[in-house]
């Protein structure tokens, strides 16, 4: 079988709720690596968050970022990284229009320095892994470079409102996605930016065609790849208006959807 890209989003799909790869999905990707294929992760964490993962799985792979802001090769330092940050201003301004609405937090990361602006112990506790440098205080004035991404923690009644609000207002100049638990959060990335953009570069890289590209997502942050994946599969956990553009569906993430897709589509 010719040679396929296989494309894993971490929260909610290739990880199960208690963020564990299950022993049967493990075991189906060594398999599809064995046979030939390729096997990468894209997703909206940081390097350091998603490392133990691509250890676990034994990649020697590219490894997309920051949905898109951080595209780069952990193995080969001779590769061309490409970091894509916001620009500082503008994210000066967003925090300034943002105190107008409701919201529990916001952070700012810098590669792998994290800017908290209130102090919160289960956000530090959720962006220590990795051990980061965490600083704390207003982002106005601890915020002195361009960051990676900022993050709006707001509960599932403001951050439709916040969206809202980052649409009318920065349109031009970011976007913006959701996560999912374990408690809202809005990401807030350069303009341009997706998952997609990091993989097409990639499977370019690699001289795999779009329609050997087998993507896996769940959430907000997964529409582009899922849709510009020549097998864009979404997981049954997953939001509803991904499963509705997405080429298949698979079982959820604590039912090894990834591994049963691939054991049927790749003959593993």
């Amino acid at each position: 079988m010719n040679e396929h890209l296989i494309v894993l989003d971490l929260d909610g799909t290739l990880l199960t709720d208690d963020k564990k790869i299950s022993s049967l999905t493990k075991e189906t990707l060594f398999k599809a690596k064995q046979a030939g294929h390729q096997v990468m992760i894209a997703t909206g964490r940081p390097f350091r968050a998603s490392l133990p993962y691509y250890k676990e799985l034994e990649l020697t792979t590219p490894i997309v970022n920051f949905n898109g802001a951080l595209i780069h090769h952990p193995k080969n330092p001779m590769w061309k990284t490409i970091h894509t940050p916001v620009d500082l201003g503008v994210v000066h301004d967003v925090v300034e229009s943002v105190h107008k609405y409701e919201y529990d937090n916001l952070i700012a990361e810098v590669m792998d320095d994290v800017y908290l602006h209130r102090e919160d112990e289960k956000v530090h506790e959720m962006f220590n892994m990795g051990s980061p440098n965490i600083l704390m205080g207003d982002l106005k004035k601890t915020l002195k470079e361009n960051p990676t991404s900022l993050l709006i923690q707001a509960d599932d009644v403001n951050t439709p409102i916040i969206r809202k609000h980052l649409h009318d207002v920065h349109a031009e100049l970011i976007e913006h996605r959701r996560w999912g638990a374990p408690f809202p959060i809005i990401e807030i990335v350069h303009k341009g930016l997706s998952k997609a953009i990091g993989i097409d570069f990639i499977s370019k890289e690699m001289g795999i065609p779009r329609e050997r590209i087998i993507a896996f997502g769940d959430e907000d942050n997964d529409f582009e790849m899922i849709e510009y994946a020549g097998i864009g599969v979404a997981m049954s956990n997953g939001i509803d208006d991904l499963k509705n553009i997405a080429n298949e569906i698979t079982l959820s993430n604590n039912e090894d959807g990834i591994a049963k897709f691939l054991q049927d589509r790749l003959k593993l």
